[in-house]
């Protein structure tokens, strides 16, 4: 890790142990700790998304789906058979790492919009799921009675607690999702990224690479949904449907698809505006996410994190003068 990574983890990280502290000082912003909580949950599942799509190169648009099995498992697990939500989120994770291996290993050898089309019937078919299997998930009435959870004997309650161990996990996360990206896999990955043909000439296993990355951002996901489901306590299936498989890549393309960092900024930005100002838009708030991705993509393509680097290193770098050019 460069000395300016390691600043801005830093950074990162006393800003997180401060922020419920500054935020629980005004009634007007203590909602902001509920509000970064979500946004932390959100981001276990963008910072995979991250990975499959700004690294290797895959689209997926199932991301919702495998939020939806870590929560309704949980849910499921804890609510009636009555399992320790610790054993139950690692049960779902390890679900969701054995059907994404499932799905994968066939939907991968798909490319372009064939994967995207593909990854959105999974996504699909786990949605009608959710809504038909009434004895286990209450259907279209919602799976309700879910416990907390808690950490060395005790529940872990109040949403300052919550917001230290959603984003323990993130940070967690984030570190190892770095040290993949800066291992001989993260280079292969890029490589898929830039040309498979060239990568598998190469000798990089493309095909056991693509399915493992996308088993990672399966996992990543799935834990976020059970700490979702322990969170809010109640499950509905209108969480999980393809809807938020979308706002998923768009919180990865705003920020910035190829940057960890941007999968954290675009995440935050997006979960802040959804819940303070889209809400006045009610049925038209689809129309503004398709604003916002059709700026991001004229204007800021590369994403915000990618263009604000580039922004300071422009203004960084030194003026050359003529004596700098030796006239």
């Amino acid at each position: 890790m460069t000395h300016r990574e390691k600043a801005s983890f830093i950074a990162l990280t006393v800003f997180l142990a401060v922020f419920p502290w500054i935020a629980g000082m005004s009634r007007s912003f203590g909602h902001y700790i509920d509000v970064m909580i979500f946004a932390g949950i959100f981001c276990l599942v963008t910072l995979g998304l991250s990975l499959l799509m700004g690294f290797a190169g895959q689209i997926s648009l199932a991301q919702a789906a495998f939020f939806g099995i870590g929560a309704y498992g949980s849910g499921i697990l804890t609510g009636h058979f009555h399992w320790n939500p610790w054993a139950a989120l690692l049960a779902s994770a390890g679900a969701a790492a054995a059907v994404a291996w499932i799905v994968g290993v066939p939907a991968l050898r798909l490319k372009g919009h064939y994967l995207a089309m593909a990854t959105l019937g999974f996504g699909v078919i786990v949605h009608i799921v959710m809504n038909e299997e009434v004895d286990w998930t209450g259907g279209p009435s919602g799976l309700g009675g879910i416990p907390g959870m808690s950490c060395a004997g005790r529940k872990i309650s109040g949403d300052a607690a919550w917001f230290y161990l959603v984003w323990a996990f993130v940070l967690a996360a984030f570190l190892f999702s770095r040290h993949v990206l800066h291992s001989r896999i993260g280079r292969a990955l890029r490589a898929i990224h830039d040309d498979e043909k060239a990568a598998e000439a190469m000798g990089v296993p493309v095909s056991i690479l693509k399915v493992q990355v996308f088993v990672y951002s399966a996992v990543l996901a799935s834990v976020g949904g059970s700490l979702y489901a322990h969170y809010v306590s109640f499950l509905s299936p209108g969480s999980f449907d393809l809807m938020w498989s979308v706002r998923f890549v768009l919180m990865v393309v705003v920020g910035g698809m190829q940057s960890l960092w941007g999968a954290l900024v675009g995440t935050v930005l997006l979960t802040f505006i959804g819940n303070e100002w889209l809400q006045v838009f009610a049925d038209f708030e689809i129309l503004v996410y398709g604003g916002i991705l059709l700026v991001m993509a004229l204007f800021v393509p590369q994403g915000l994190v990618v263009w604000l680097d580039a922004l300071v290193r422009s203004k960084a770098r030194p003026v050359s003068t003529p004596s700098d050019n030796g006239s």
